[in-house]
């Protein structure tokens, strides 16, 4: 219950700390304006090209739109906090780091949940989309799992800023890497081989997946294998990322390099 109450209590006041956003405005314009315009040049750039149908395009944008706040919110659950000269006073806690720093990957997650729903929204509403009712308690499990396992991804990535000094150059390559090498826009069966390998490691790739079979209609338990891949994608970011903090630390401590900006 203690581990339970400072994932929860301490990831919460760690987002309102950390999250670099000022205004209503700027959030609905960043995090929810931002995805929908980018929804509707895909599907609309789709049918152009007849490259997919919008179904593919929208359910992909949705699952993709999480990947803004989470990314970047993992890696500011690390960067900010070396950032503003705070990470000294985190680390000296007698708690563990691994607990803290995976509770501050809720909130995110909480946050990309809400915008991938948003935008699946919006596809409903502007471009006719049509769901199937029974489908909505599956889609929401997607969303939620392409949601976490992006949060422990951008985790990862903050972690590498205990080590180098511009962390946000990795957090855009990677998040153009996502936009290009899930599946989200590109169908899988065009790029090389080498590429689509990249992908099955990459979160929001399964998560994509299961919420296409579950919006056609496919049920959960054709969805259930990919949502069971991208757990475990998720699970795999979330210990790589606990190792690379221990390990990062440690290396910065010795080189008495720990908030060096």
């Amino acid at each position: 219950m203690r581990t339970l109450r400072l994932m929860g209590i301490g990831g919460a006041l760690a987002y309102r700390a950390l999250f670099n956003w000022t205004t209503p405005a700027m959030y609905t314009g960043t995090l929810l304006a931002g995805p929908t315009f980018q929804l509707l040049f895909f599907a609309y750039l789709g049918r152009q090209l007849q490259v997919a149908d919008d179904r593919f395009f929208i359910v992909g944008n949705a699952v993709l739109a999480a990947s803004t706040a989470c990314v970047f919110g993992g890696t500011m659950a690390v960067a900010n906090e070396r950032r503003y000269g705070t990470l000294g006073h985190v680390l000296l806690s007698p708690r563990s780091r691994t607990v803290v720093f995976w509770g501050r990957v809720l909130p995110y997650a909480g946050n990309g949940l809400l915008i991938a729903a948003f935008t699946l929204l919006m596809g409903v509403l502007l471009l006719g989309l049509r769901i199937p009712a029974p489908a909505l308690p599956g889609l929401a499990l997607a969303l939620a799992a392409g949601s976490l396992a992006c949060g422990f991804f951008g985790l990862t990535l903050g972690a590498l800023g205990l080590r180098f000094r511009d962390v946000w150059v990795v957090s855009n390559v990677s998040a153009a890497l996502l936009l290009l090498l899930t599946g989200v826009n590109v169908p899988r069966d065009g790029p090389p081989d080498w590429m689509i390998t990249v992908g099955q490691l990459l979160p929001i790739t399964h998560a994509a997946e299961a919420a296409r079979l579950l919006a056609a209609g496919r049920g959960l338990d054709a969805a259930a294998p990919a949502l069971g891949r991208e757990l475990l994608v998720g699970a795999g970011y979330a210990v790589l990322a606990a190792l690379l903090l221990k390990v990062f630390e440690a290396e910065s401590r010795r080189r008495a390099s720990l908030e060096t900006l």
